[in-house]
């Protein structure tokens, strides 16, 4: 990770502009300082009177207070009078009180006393039922941050502050190659010894899950010449290339040596403790600022080293939060795997907690060439290189998917 970060510390994504109503999804690029005050006005939570609270001291529903009504405030209009002691002004939800008032008396404990008075059977203290100006948010106050993934929430925020623009970094442009001999398409009829194609569209799902704009997906076969010829053709326009299989020791595992020689820095990092996904290559070639992956061929290797590398090094270079975790008891004893940090899949158990109220997390075990292992598992957990491993009943922190 570090050496990864190190050499793209200078592939920040580039910024662009674009409507709120169409950044949901994005991260946004800069931080987002409100222009104005919201509410810029003091508004009622409530249907109801508007009054000066020290007029309504020592009232109860045996002892109401009368006050005079000046005025009904119409909705998206300001009030006409400024409201004096003995006084109030009828103010619908949302509408904006009138200068003197400083708390609503809900309708429900005001009644008409004449035509132009009411009883008011509530004692209110200062600022009940009131949103004072920029409660919500102060003039000139960070709202957002950089690196803010934007939500509905986001959305409605930056419609309340006026935002017609705002900056997001543009989206990675990723490049998924898988190869093997034995990869078909997904919706091919498979013959005997043949293998269904599940890392390109595992990868480019989990690319965009950041975001990432899919340029290119390729199946190719075990051969020098045709995956040199992929990868240095997509370095020309892609941020990530991203080469599925062919990472290990074999007679047929070119990945290393192509991006050996194609990236002006080399290889990283060829080999990783960790498991799964040990057979991973790191590269980064400066000229064309592309970063060079190799993941294991093994489907679940694959997409966790993705999330542990990629998605990582997005995340550091964008200011991006960090995936949700939370803590969990695990339900078994669980061995280390001597030397290599173990990244163990979790199925959080619903309803089953203990006595301190924490969720039961149950490995998911399995080889890393089923895919099913990913979809009974709520998220990993990492036992350390230096671990034993995991005790019945230890409290561990579960990243969630």
């Amino acid at each position: 990770r570090d050496k990864l970060l190190k050499a793209a510390a200078g592939k920040i994504p580039d910024i662009e502009y674009v409507s709120f109503d169409e950044s949901m999804g994005r991260i946004l690029a800069k931080d987002l300082l409100s222009k104005e005050n919201i509410p810029d006005f003091r508004k009622s939570t409530v249907d109801g009177y508007a009054v000066k609270a020290k007029d309504t001291q020592g009232v109860t529903e045996s002892i109401p207070v009368f006050l005079e009504v000046t005025e009904e405030v119409v909705m998206g209009k300001a009030p006409e009078k400024t409201l004096k002691s003995g006084q109030a002004a009828y103010v619908p939800t949302g509408g904006m009180l009138p200068d003197g008032a400083d708390a609503v008396v809900v309708m429900e404990y005001a009644e008409k006393f004449d035509e132009s008075s009411i009883a008011v059977y509530d004692s209110v203290s200062f600022g009940r039922n009131v949103i004072q100006i920029g409660e919500d948010i102060e003039q000139g106050q960070k709202f957002l941050k950089k690196g803010c993934k934007v939500r509905f929430q986001e959305i409605g925020v930056m419609s309340s502050a006026g935002f017609a623009e705002v900056p997001v970094f543009k989206p990675w442009k990723m490049t998924v190659i898988s190869t093997g001999d034995e990869l078909v398409d997904a919706l091919h009829t498979l013959e005997r010894g043949q293998t269904r194609d599940i890392n390109t569209y595992s990868l480019s799902a989990a690319g965009k899950k950041y975001g990432f704009e899919i340029l290119e997906q390729k199946v190719l076969k075990d051969s020098r010449e045709c995956i040199k010829e992929a990868i240095e053709g997509a370095m020309h326009e892609s941020d990530i290339v991203i080469v599925s299989g062919g990472s290990s020791q074999g007679d047929k595992d070119y990945t290393a040596g192509i991006m050996d020689e194609l990236a002006s820095c080399g290889v990283l990092t060829h080999g990783i403790a960790l498991k799964p996904g040990k057979p991973t290559i790191l590269a980064y070639d400066e000229n064309t600022q592309t970063v060079l992956t190799g993941l294991p061929g093994h489907p679940v290797a694959a997409v966790l080293v993705f999330e542990l590398i990629i998605a990582w090094l997005y995340r550091k270079l964008t200011g991006s939060c960090e995936p949700l975790k939370t803590s969990a008891r695990i339900s078994e004893n669980v061995s280390a795997a001597g030397g290599k940090t173990v990244c163990l899949l979790v199925e959080l158990e619903e309803g089953e907690k203990g006595e301190d109220g924490i969720c039961i997390a149950r490995p998911v075990f399995g080889k890393s060439g089923l895919m099913t292992m990913m979809t009974k598992a709520d998220g990993y957990t990492l036992i350390d290189v230096n671990d034993e491993g995991l005790a019945k009943d230890e409290i561990v922190q579960v990243t969630l998917f």
